[in-house]
C-alpha cells in the first residue's frame, strides 16, 4: 500500500535522525534548560527577526493548543475560531476538558474573517445577559488551514488590528506552517508571524522532525509563567534536549524550508494531474493538502493500492477525500498515483 492519508506516517527526516544520533550520549540539563533548546530558540528568533521572542518546545499539536489556550485565559473566557478548526473537531475536547469553551464561526474555505470575529465580540458585549454567556478573549486559527487554504498577509495583518482593538489574544496554530510558507502564492513570513500573533508555533511532527512543535510567544501578558502551564499540562519534557536538536537540524541550514517545498511540488504534481482530466476540488489551495471529489467506484479502485482520507459526502455517486503529500512523499509513488487515477477516471469517460 502506498500512503497519502498523512504528513506524519514517516519517522523523521535523515538529517534530524543523524543528529539525534550525534548528540545521543550527551550529558545535558534537562526540561529544555540545555544549549541546544537555547541554540534552536536562537535561530526562531532571528528567522523572525525578534529577539525578545520567548521560545518555548512541546511535543506535540493538541498538547501544544489546549496549553497555550489554558495559559491565556481565565476560565469564564473562550476561544473563537472556525467551524473546521482541529481544536473544534479533531481534539476530543481537549480545550473544553481544560475548563474553555470553542465558540466556533463559520469558515469559508477553512478560514474565518475580522468581520466575523468583530461581529460575534460586540454581539456578545451587547447582550444584556453577557454575565451569563463565555466570553470570546482568544482568537485561533491555523495556517495552512484544516482545508490546505493560506491566510493573506492582509487578512492576518486585518485579525490582529481587530484582536488588538477588543483586547483579544491572536494564537495561530503552526502544525504545517512549513508547507504553508513555501507555497506558491504565500505572502506571510516569518516575520509577520511574530509582528501579528500574540503566540504561534512552528510545527515539526508534520514537517520532518520525529516529533515537537516549538511555541513561539510575542505578547508579554502570555510569557509570564508560561513553563509552570507546560509543566501541568504534562509537556514538560524531563530529556528537553531531544526537541531543541530537531529543531536545531530543521532549522539551521534552511531544511524546514527545502523539506516543506518538496511536499508541495508533489502536491502540485497530483493537483496537474486532478486537472488534465477534469477531477474538480472541493476546495483550491496550494500547499501539501488535496481534496478531489471523486466517483465512488473509483474510490473503492483506488483503495485496493492506495490509503488516502475521507472528507465528506458529495452527492450519491460522489465524495470528497483527502490526499496529503509530506517531506516524505517519493515522486515514484506520486506517479504511481496518477497513473492509476488516469486509468480510472478513463473508465468513466
Amino acid at each position: 500500500m502506498i500512503y497519502f492519508n498523512n504528513d506524519y506516517s514517516e519517522g523523521c527526516h535523515p538529517k534530524v535522525l543523524e543528529a539525534l544520533t550525534k548528540t545521543n550520549m550527551e550529558q545535558t540539563p534537562g526540561y529544555g534548560m540545555d544549549a541546544h533548546c537555547a541554540r534552536a530558540a536562537q535561530l526562531i528568533r532571528g528567522l523572525c527577526r525578534d529577539e525578545s521572542l520567548d521560545v518555548h518546545f512541546l511535543v506535540g499539536g493538541t498538547q501544544t493548543n489546549l496549553t497555550v489556550i489554558a495559559a491565556a485565559l481565565r476560565p469564564h473566557q473562550g476561544v473563537l475560531g472556525a467551524d473546521t478548526a482541529h481544536i473544534n473537531v479533531h481534539e476530543t475536547g481537549a480545550i473544553e476538558a481544560t475548563g474553555h469553551k470553542v465558540l466556533w464561526l463559520p469558515n469559508a474555505d477553512g478560514k474565518i474573517t475580522a468581520e466575523q470575529v468583530r461581529s460575534c465580540v460586540l454581539a456578545h458585549r451587547a447582550d444584556e445577559s453577557f454575565e451569563h454567556t463565555v466570553q470570546p478573549k482568544m482568537v485561533y486559527i491555523s495556517n495552512p488551514t484544516e482545508l490546505g487554504t493560506l491566510y493573506t498577509r492582509r487578512e492576518l495583518e486585518a485579525l490582529h488590528r481587530v484582536c488588538g482593538e477588543l483586547g483579544l489574544y491572536l494564537f495561530l496554530d503552526g502544525a504545517r506552517l512549513g508547507y504553508g510558507l513555501a507555497a506558491n502564492g504565500n505572502d506571510v513570513t516569518m516575520p509577520d508571524l511574530a509582528k501579528f500573533c500574540d503566540v504561534f508555533y512552528i510545527g515539526g511532527t508534520k514537517v520532518g522532525a520525529m516529533f515537537g512543535e516549538a511555541v513561539v510567544i510575542s505578547n508579554p501578558a502570555l510569557k509570564e509563567d508560561f513553563r509552570y502551564l507546560i509543566k501541568q499540562h504534562g509537556g514538560m519534557l524531563a530529556k528537553g534536549r531531544l526537541l531543541g536538536v530537531q529543531f536545531e537540524a530543521l532549522l539551521e541550514d534552511g531544511l524546514y524550508f527545502e523539506i516543506s517545498g518538496h511536499a508541495d511540488a508533489m502536491a502540485d504534481r497530483i493537483r496537474s494531474c486532478l486537472a488534465e482530466n477534469h477531477v474538480p476540488l472541493l476546495v483550491r489551495n496550494e500547499t501539501n493538502q488535496i481534496f478531489p471529489i471523486l466517483p465512488d467506484d473509483v474510490l473503492t479502485e483506488l483503495k485496493k493500492r492506495f490509503v488516502f482520507s475521507e472528507q465528506c459526502r458529495v452527492d450519491d455517486g460522489h465524495r470528497a477525500v483527502r490526499f496529503c503529500t509530506s517531506w516524505a512523499t517519493k515522486p515514484e509513488n506520486v506517479d504511481a498515483l496518477c497513473r492509476e487515477l488516469e486509468k480510472l477516471l478513463a473508465r468513466q469517460a
